[in-house]
């Protein structure tokens, strides 16, 4: 499977709150020139809370026409009903998926048993591999090492996105699973770490803003470079820092447009970014050497 940085991409929006498809061919043409190494569609970045199903199918499906096999797509269809997460991955299934991408159910809070059923009846359903996706800070449940390790056994279970943030987690999770089974970071501020300890990449909300950047971070980390690697990563903390003042995915959306490529538009309960975080972001950008529309 793929290593390196697999970006959860932003879903731009026009001015009468329809998916912009012409900017998200923009956008998808732009990662593939700045190397990143895949995209999450309709994620939890991508606003798919939001989305309704009509709209999170054409999404994917129209990604995977744009990309036209130039970099793999994943699809992100998780949500807090077992019975519909499996009915929308169905509804997205298409030969152009590399995987899918499930969050763990929230609001509902399942155990951990609840937890491991609701993953085995998904894999079990659906055709392409899944990357779990582990993010407590949104999802309130947590699901624990031992229940990472017992799915890890599954043989259409090939990952897990870690986002709380902890390399000791991974530590933990290490222990209970196959060298095969994929790790990739949630966090984008610990993704040196995270590769360091043997972690394989990221799902990164930076890599909208700077893809070559953390394309790159973690080809010099997943080579060993580590001096390299962490003058890098200090350039992007900055932006790190800036894109998660306010909730995902108010700040990189307002990024992302600053360097022409969408609009800002995002959709309520979300508003748009604080004009008192705007010097902030600009400076981050300009840290991490990305190029705003009006330097251009």
């Amino acid at each position: 499977m793929f290593k390196g940085s697999l970006v959860a991409l932003v879903t731009p929006f026009d001015g009468n709150n329809r998916v912009d498809y012409t900017s998200l061919k923009r956008l998808i043409d732009f990662h593939v020139e700045q190397g990143s190494d895949g995209l999450v569609i309709a994620g939890t970045t991508g606003e798919s809370a939001t989305l309704t199903r009509s709209e999170h199918i054409e999404l994917v499906g129209r990604a995977i026409e744009i990309a036209g096999g130039r970099l793999p797509i994943i699809a992100g269809t998780g949500s807090n009903s077992t019975s519909q997460t499996i009915e929308l991955s169905l509804a997205v299934a298409d030969p152009g998926i590399a995987a899918y991408l499930v969050v763990v159910p929230y609001y509902n809070k399942p155990t951990q048993e609840g937890l491991y059923q609701h993953f085995t009846a998904i894999a079990d359903a659906v055709a392409k591999p899944v990357m779990m996706y582990n993010v407590p800070g949104r999802t309130v449940a947590d699901m624990l090492p031992e229940t990472v390790g017992r799915l890890a056994k599954h043989d259409n279970i090939f990952a897990i996105k870690e986002a709380t943030g902890d390399i000791d987690r991974l530590k933990q999770i290490q222990a209970l699973v196959a060298d095969d089974f994929m790790l990739y970071s949630g966090d984008d501020f610990t993704v040196l770490p995270f590769i360091e300890q043997g972690g394989h990449g990221v799902v990164t909300v930076s890599g909208n803003v700077a893809p070559e950047q953390v394309s790159r971070l973690c080809e010099l980390a997943l080579a060993g470079k580590s001096e390299e690697a962490k003058e890098l990563d200090a350039t992007l903390q900055p932006l790190n820092k800036a894109l998660f003042v306010e909730s995902n995915p108010i700040p990189v959306k307002w990024a992302v447009s600053e360097m022409g490529l969408m609009a800002p538009h995002i959709r309520l309960p979300l508003t748009p970014y604080s004009a008192q975080y705007h010097e902030e972001m600009r400076s981050a950008m300009h840290t991490a050497g990305v190029d705003l529309e009006n330097d251009l």
